[in-house]
């Protein structure tokens, strides 16, 4: 969503570095160019006039002018502001003391108000609640059929008396819900309202009728985050009809430029709570205001990352793993499997990288990365025999071949593959040394630590792999001198005598850097049986 503002902004940090002092019309190229960006991005002009005066105003302040790094300082401020626009805090929903809590959504027709509400139960239902969804939007076709295949895929409950498609009340549907809720102990209640086409004010009416009937604790105002500036008009007339509560941005896993984001919030005065991020019933997930800024100005967001393992991973297999690796018991195929399957249950891997810092420097690569990469992993792995997996230093060229027609892929995949697998085994023993984690691109990371238990990620196309080996740097080539053995210093000496009496020394066994084997001496036909498989 975000991209292209990323981009922009990053390319305009950049002319920053390296400068001891910024002078006025450095400060005003640069405001220059976040004003720019901004309003490519969809903002609205009342935000941006706001957020590039607040920095300005601070970039030719003491705390810029005194700074060691005026650069590092200025996007220093402008993430600072970012957060502020995007909300400050983040916002967390207010239970009731007395259940049932009242969650209603209200938006316009096609911004995906019932898929959220499927995906907001599931979330609360990891989060320890148990959501019942309500059908109250009677008026688009099919609207109750679709809450109810929703509310299948996310596990829960949905009331729905009535067919729909026009027919039933929508307001005695949410007033008998809450009747049903307490009889079945659920704690939280999700009514799907009727969207509008527009500024519709006979449904905005039925919504205030709700509101009015049920009470609810948070009002829920979910908007389409690809609209650009007219997110703003639509979210201020829903703030003056039902007086929502927060906001909640579907589509922001989309292509267009994110204006919405980061007008919405500062024009309202209304938090963004919630963000859904893509298709599946997991991309949803708590707005934090200072992560997305994080995120925008290619920070990266490591606590979400870290947040999403530690929800994914297994405890124990992550203990047994620790301390498989404690004991210097070495990283095998099985272990590389589980790790493989707890990263495909984190969702896409795409995703995953694009969480990490600096990732704007590999975009290109990471668009090239397909996720199904993981499952062709699986499918060779799972073609080996529980004693390869074991041992991969079993696996010979027949061995592998015989795999790569078990798991539908070519040799040289396996090859690849194998290859990603020393790469892993290398990273475990580094931490088992107390090397920590190695960089994406090889060498130690300077960035935060991973979480525990997080498994050797895939290395992307054009892109080093997790533990990669740095590329050495070429120097002078060490002049010849004399070997400490004394044996070959013998030999080098009579060589050099030979040489000077112009006796060119024949050499056997070239191949085994000169030295003479003595094959007369040796008889192939008393080595033990089957040596010749070594």
């Amino acid at each position: 969503m975000f991209n292209s503002l990323s981009d922009r902004l990053t390319s305009t940090f950049k002319n920053l570095r390296g400068k001891g002092r910024l002078s006025e019309a450095d400060v005003d190229q640069t405001i220059r160019e976040i004003r720019r960006a901004l309003l490519d991005a969809d903002v609205a002009l009342p935000v941006v006039r706001a957020f590039t005066g607040s920095v300005r105003e601070r970039a030719l302040s003491e705390e810029v002018s005194q700074a060691l790094n005026p650069g590092q300082q200025i996007v220093k401020i402008v993430n600072a502001e970012l957060v502020e626009i995007l909300g400050g805090q983040t916002r967390r929903i207010q239970f009731a003391k007395r259940p049932p809590t009242v969650i209603m959504l209200a938006g316009l027709q096609g911004a995906g108000k019932t898929t959220l509400a499927g995906k907001l139960s599931h979330w609360l239902k990891q989060e320890g609640h148990r959501p019942m969804l309500v059908a109250a939007d009677l008026q688009r076709p099919n609207a109750v059929n679709q809450l109810q295949i929703v509310g299948e895929r996310a596990g829960a409950f949905v009331y729905a008396p009535e067919p729909g498609n026009g027919v039933g009340d929508p307001v005695k549907v949410a007033t008998d819900a809450m009747e049903v809720a307490k009889s079945k102990l659920h704690d939280v209640v999700i009514v799907d309202t009727a969207g509008r086409l527009g500024i519709d004010e006979e449904l905005m009416q039925q919504a205030r009728d709700i509101r009015d009937a049920v009470s609810p604790d948070e009002i829920l105002f979910v908007i389409d985050a690809m609209i650009g500036q007219d997110a703003v008009a639509t979210a201020q007339a829903f703030d003056e009809g039902v007086d929502f509560t927060g906001v909640v941005l579907s589509k922001l896993d989309g292509d267009s430029r994110g204006g919405a984001a980061l007008s919405v919030a500062q024009v309202t005065g209304k938090p963004i709570m919630f963000a859904s991020t893509g298709e599946q019933m997991t991309d949803f997930e708590l707005f934090h205001p200072d992560r997305m800024a994080d995120r925008i100005l290619d920070m990266g967001d490591i606590m979400t990352l870290i947040e999403q393992a530690e929800r994914t991973f297994d405890e124990k297999e992550t203990e047994k793993l620790a301390k498989k690796v404690q004991a210097g018991e070495d990283f095998d195929l099985n272990d590389f499997l589980t790790q493989m399957a707890a990263l495909k249950k984190m969702g896409s891997v795409k995703k995953l990288f694009s969480m990490m810092p600096g990732m704007s420097e590999h975009k290109a690569a990471l668009e090239q990365f397909d996720d199904h990469e993981i499952d062709r992993i699986e499918a060779i792995v799972r073609s080996m025999t529980p004693l390869e997996r074991t041992n991969p230093r079993l696996l010979n060229g027949s061995r592998r071949l015989r795999i790569a027609k078990g798991s539908g892929t070519t040799v040289t995949q396996v090859n690849q593959l194998m290859e990603r697998f020393a790469q892993a085994q290398k990273m475990m023993k580094q931490m088992r040394g107390g090397g920590g984690m190695p960089g994406m691109g090889g060498g130690r990371s300077r960035g935060p630590q991973a979480a525990p238990g997080m498994p050797a990620m895939p290395q992307m196309p054009g892109m080093g792999g997790p533990g990669g080996a740095s590329k050495r740097k070429k120097g002078k080539k060490k002049p010849a001198g004399k070997s400490g053995n004394p044996a070959k210093r013998a030999e080098e000496a009579r060589l050099a005598e030979l040489r000077r009496q112009g006796k060119e020394p024949q050499q056997k066994g070239a191949a085994f850097g000169g030295i003479d084997l003595g094959e007369d001496d040796i008889d192939l036909s008393k080595l033990p049986k089957g040596f010749g498989g070594f």
